[in-house]
């Protein structure tokens, strides 16, 4: 598995790992029940410490996406595709929410957001 990690991110290390992985799993480039890199060889790969990529593992735990067989290592969990829809639009609400703040701080009204996002739509 290859994980690209970027010093100028604004994402920590964690999450860029964490994301990384997570849209790996959603694309299903990594099959369920696939076991992934232990802890020690994933950080010795991205060059990071190991209490980096255990926080990585534990997030992704919580988000139902792996699983963690105690003495033998994490595991993709088997999900359905409901689950990934519904991953998918909790991604997008960050996003969303994201794009309200920017509007508020950069005083764009919620009408002119709307009306660029309807470009948007048009444009694609």
């Amino acid at each position: 598995m290859k994980i690209l990690i970027s010093n100028y991110s604004s994402l920590p290390i964690y999450e860029q790992i964490r994301e990384q992985i997570k849209e790996a799993i959603l694309k299903g480039e990594i099959e369920p029940g696939s076991m992934l890199p232990s802890i020690r060889v994933l950080a010795s790969q991205c060059k990071v410490g190991v209490i980096t990529v255990k926080r990585a593992y534990e997030e992704l735990e919580k988000e139902g996406l792996i699983f963690n067989r105690q003495g033998k290592g994490c595991f993709v969990k088997e999900i359905n595709q409901e689950e990934v829809i519904k991953l998918y639009e909790q991604q997008l609400k960050e996003q969303i929410k994201e794009l309200c703040r920017f509007c508020k701080e950069h005083a764009i009204s919620e009408t002119r957001m709307l009306a660029l996002i309807e470009e948007c739509k048009e444009e694609e």
